[in-house]
């Protein structure tokens, strides 16, 4: 049985001429040509920006992990967030057939700009413990080198002021008045003037203390040291042994000065030389 041929012009229903053009843009009737949603491809895919974008997000990450380089890989991250957006609109529109290169690229260049942006915050961070670290030592040489000096003022003092030591003796040195050593007198030049000093310490602790440094030290108004004077009279008295808490043991000394440094002198004093720095007493001895 013979099946009638079509009638001309006519198509058979689920098939294309022979001559059909895929690219071609479709039309309604004849004549009439239909725009394309998206643009016909003419030649090679524009890939380059996604190829760039993957590449600049490859180095940004790389060096976005190294955190002394964050100050240059903030700039290859960014760019690599721009092109890949390119890359994907591009895509988007049929222009480029990589896609995922592009997307690649721009989340690379997002995670790079975050190490960036985390490097850098890190460093600010530690820079600035450094910073205050080295502020803080400076700092506390300062208030050590004024409370040294503040301590170190505190032991000069004059005749008849008191001086706490670390044990908790307290020390006064009262002025100075004139001494007349007998004929058995040692350490004393004729001529010289003669003084006596008196040393008082008083035990404001709860434990015993023992004074291990029992005489003081005299310098005359020109710095010299002053010539211990020792006679037979029984005037003078060193302190040795043992303070009690709150008791007090008074020691008394004769010193020789040259008559033209008689005027005045310095005492120097510590109940322990080698736990103690001296205390200082000064003033007129008349």
């Amino acid at each position: 049985m013979t099946t009638p041929a079509s009638p001309e012009g006519s198509s058979t229903t689920g098939r294309q001429p022979q001559d059909h053009n895929p690219w071609a843009p479709p039309s309604s009737q004849a004549g009439e040509v239909r725009p394309l949603p998206y643009p016909v491809p003419t030649g090679q895919p524009r890939n380059g920006m996604g190829i760039t974008a993957l590449v600049l997000g490859l180095v940004g990450l790389v060096l976005g992990m190294f955190l002394i380089l964050f100050w240059i890989s903030w700039l290859p991250a960014l760019l690599a967030l721009i092109f890949g957006s390119i890359g994907m609109n591009q895509a988007r529109k049929g222009l480029a057939t990589n896609k995922a290169m592009a997307v690649s690229g721009l989340v690379m260049g997002i995670l790079g700009l975050l190490l960036a942006v985390g490097s850098a915050a890190f460093t600010v961070v530690a820079v600035k413990h450094v910073v205050d670290e080295a502020r803080g030592k400076v700092k506390e040489a300062k208030e050590e080198r004024r409370s040294e000096a503040a301590a170190e003022k505190a032991r000069h003092l004059s005749f008849g002021k008191p001086y706490t030591f670390g044990d908790g003796l307290k020390v006064t040195v009262a002025k100075p008045t004139p001494f007349t050593p007998d004929a058995f007198a040692h350490g004393h030049a004729k001529g010289n003037k003669a003084v006596q000093v008196t040393v008082t310490v008083v035990n404001t602790g709860k434990d015993r203390v023992s004074v291990e440094t029992g005489l003081p030290d005299v310098n005359d108004a020109d710095g010299a040291s002053a010539e211990l004077v020792i006679d037979g009279s029984g005037r003078q008295k060193v302190i040795t042994g043992y303070v009690l808490p709150g008791r007090k043991a008074v020691g008394k000394y004769a010193f020789s000065l040259p008559p033209a440094a008689a005027d005045r002198i310095e005492v120097e004093f510590s109940p322990d030389a080698m736990r103690w720095d001296d205390a200082y007493w000064s003033g007129p001895t008349r």
